[in-house]
Order: C-alpha cells, then sequence, then structure tokens
C-alpha cells in the first residue's frame, strides 16, 4: 500500500441500513474486485507440494497460525512422506512432531486415521471429491473446500474465522453457522470465483479487517463498509496495526510463490 493508504483513500460511501438485495450483491462484488486489485498475489497461505500435504496442513491448521503449521511440517512430511507411512506411524512419536500445532494428541488421531482411511479406501490418494473428503477422519466442509480449491482447481468457499467475520461485517450475511454462511455466499458470486474470493478475503481479515481492532483507516474498501468505524479511523494509527508484507514483517509461507510481495517467514527455532 505505501503512501496511498493514508493519502489515497476514498471517502466512506453512505450504505443506507435498509439496503436492497441487488444493491448489497453489487457492492459486495465491487468489494471482490477491489480486493483482487489489492491483494493480486493472493495465495493459500499454507507450504504444500501436493494434495495430501495440504490436507495434513489444512487439519494442523486449526486453533494455530499457518505459520506455525508451516514451521511444523518440513520435519513431519520428512519422517512420513505418504499416507501409507502416516497411517503406520507411532502415536507418540507423531504427537511430539506436531506438538507446536496444539492440540497434537487429537490431530494425531486424525492424521493417522485420515491416511488410514486414504491407504485403504482410495488407494493411497487424496480423492477429487467434496462426498469423498468429508468422509475422512477430521475432515469437514471447510478443510475439504481448501483441498479441493487448492490442490485440484474445484471451485469452494473456505469458511474459516476470518470469512465469517468479514462477510458478516459487511453485511452480506447475518449467518454464523459455516454451512449457512458458506450457502449464502456462494449465492452471491459465480463459482469461479469461490476460491480466490476465500484467498481474498482471508488475506485482508489477517493484514487489515482484525477481529479486535481493525485498520479502518488504513482500509483501502472503507468506502464500501457498512461497519467503518468499529476500529482505528486515524490513517497514522491504522497504518501501524497492518499486518504481514503490509505491515513490513514476513508472511506466513516459509516457500512463499514468487509473485508474493513480503518475506518469507523464518523455519521453526530461527530468531525473530
Amino acid at each position: 500500500m505505501g503512501e496511498q493508504s493514508s493519502s489515497s483513500l476514498k471517502k466512506p460511501t453512505n450504505i443506507p441500513k435498509t439496503e436492497s438485495r441487488l444493491a448489497m450483491v453489487r457492492r459486495a462484488r465491487r468489494i471482490n474486485r477491489e480486493l483482487a486489485e489489492l491483494y493480486p498475489y493472493a495465495h493459500p497461505e499454507l507450504d504444500f507440494v501436493n494434495p495430501f500435504q495440504l490436507l495434513v496442513a489444512t487439519v494442523l491448521s486449526a486453533q494455530t497460525t499457518d505459520l506455525r503449521v508451516n514451521q511444523t511440517t518440513p520435519a513431519l512430511f520428512a519422517k512420513y512422506p505418504t499416507p501409507e507411512d502416516m497411517a503406520a506411524a507411532a502415536p507418540e512419536e507423531l504427537e511430539e512432531i506436531i506438538r507446536p500445532t496444539g492440540f497434537f494428541r487429537a490431530k494425531a488421531k486424525s492424521l493417522i486415521g485420515l491416511s488410514a482411511a486414504l491407504r485403504d479406501n482410495f488407494g493411497g490418494e487424496v480423492p477429487g471429491r467434496l462426498k469423498d473428503l468429508v468422509t475422512l477422519p477430521g475432515v469437514g466442509r471447510k478443510t475439504a473446500n481448501v483441498v479441493l480449491g487448492n490442490a485440484f482447481g474445484v471451485p469452494g468457499l473456505t469458511v474459516d474465522t476470518h470469512f465469517g467475520r468479514l462477510v458478516r461485517r459487511w453485511k452480506w450475511t447475518e449467518q454464523e453457522d459455516p454451512e449457512k454462511v458458506e450457502a449464502e455466499i456462494a449465492a452471491i458470486f459465480p463459482k469461479s470465483e469461490w476460491t480466490m474470493l476465500s484467498h481474498r478475503i482471508i488475506f485482508h481479515g489477517r493484514r487489515i479487517c482484525h477481529a479486535r481492532k481493525p485498520a479502518c483507516g488504513a482500509c483501502p474498501i472503507s468506502h464500501l463498509c457498512p461497519s467503518y468505524g468499529e476500529g482505528e479511523t486515524d490513517p497514522e494509527k491504522a497504518k501501524k496495526l497492518l499486518k504481514y508484507e503490509l505491515g513490513g514483517q514476513p508472511g506466513q509461507r516459509l516457500s512463499p510463490p514468487p509473485d508474493y510481495p513480503g518475506a518469507s517467514a523464518p523455519p521453526l527455532g530461527a530468531a525473530g
């Protein structure tokens, strides 16, 4: 964002409290277009090289940061590169490797279970269908959509905490249940947009529109936000709240895509 963050932000639009659905849909699609300009490099923030790695990393990402997962998975995949290897893991050894991600006993149980299911039911391959993925231990719709969208190119919405928070702030939905949120947002956008929309919203939630103190005064889409003012509106104070590449800090991936404008995250145990 650079110097434009405080000088060229647009003034908030007067969004009526009784906005029609048509007006909301138009505003939602405009937000998506502007987020695409803001984050042309939006991407999944988990390191992976194949569908199995993405599936495992997504299961591990529950109740922790993608950064912590990315710092943990190199050692994990070096020891257990395939579903067959992970299915045969000694639970206590697997638990010790994934301990930094938290809830390691439950996660180890899920990883061993889903790996065994992949081995026994899917020939050791991650299936590319939602109805198959959700049969795996520890895999719900959110995880399945992450894998489908980013490993198989099948459009899906990733309704995590960031996604849910922002779409409610933007008044696209009032739903709290993730499946109901998914259904309502899916009705607003063409299917082809679902995966990238998810990345853009999650990027925005992590960098600008934070849970406790959104950086409203540094937000390039504040003019389209009916919740403008819930956070810090002073441009200079808001600028200090920006995170990751927008705040001059490393991203969450140890191996980010070539077009990522920020620095790579440090490996586990590195200083900083």
